[in-house]
């Protein structure tokens, strides 16, 4: 199954964004998604072609954010659609039947839609303000994710669904009890002085009930 961490990259520059993500995979990270906004397509395809190499050193999935020709071209592991990115089906014909494609919500009918339209995970959010993205969606918190997840169980939805937005280490127990199978994180990663130390301990908590 998907690894239960995703490291969603920051920078504003290409060289920024490869010494993140090369820090997060020295701390242990096994999942990135390629996040690099007002760029050129030429640029991306420059910098998502040097990642995809770097993951395939460390064996970590890499998958991009929004962009599924980027994606294809660079024969990356797969793509996260935001809700007014290409359709779940349009990806996925030109993606193919095997690569992962992930999408956002911020509510139910978000979830109903995304996964009768065939996603293979969730990013339900934001559990908390974030400074990352802009344009925020409401803010769901640990009773908008209860709350939702729940409903899922009674519609017997099981796509996996990730907690995105402002997580902190000191939520991650909480938001595991409301159902979620994973979290996907950006800023707490990036800034910390500890990096391995923190991606240990992230790890920690979200496999605590995994008999290995």
């Amino acid at each position: 199954m998907y690894n239960k961490l995703q490291y969603i990259s920051q920078g504003e520059t290409a060289e920024k964004q490869l010494y993140n993500i090369h820090q997060a995979l020295d701390a242990g990270c096994k999942w990135i998604q390629m996040r690099f906004k007002n760029q050129t397509f030429e640029n991306r395809i420059i910098l998502a072609e040097t990642v995809k190499n770097i993951c395939e050193e460390y064996q970590a999935d890499f998958i991009v954010n929004d962009d599924v020709l980027l994606a294809q071209k660079t024969a990356a592991d797969g793509v996260h659609l935001g809700l007014t990115d290409m359709s779940i089906s349009g990806a996925r014909a030109i993606l193919g039947e095997k690569k992962i494609i992930g999408a956002t919500a911020n509510t139910f009918e978000d979830i109903l839609l995304q996964t009768k339209n065939g996603c293979d995970y969730i990013g339900l959010g934001p559990f908390q303000f974030t400074e990352t993205k802009e344009k925020l969606s409401p803010i769901l918190g640990i009773e908008g994710y209860a709350s939702i997840l729940n409903k899922m169980k009674i519609e017997n939805i099981l796509t996996p669904v990730y907690a995105i937005g402002g997580i902190t280490l000191e939520n991650i127990e909480s938001l595991i009890k409301t159902g979620i199978y994973g979290i996907a994180v950006s800023g707490i990663i990036t800034k910390s002085l500890e990096k391995e130390k923190l991606v240990q301990q992230l790890n920690d908590k979200l496999y605590a009930d995994v008999i290995i």
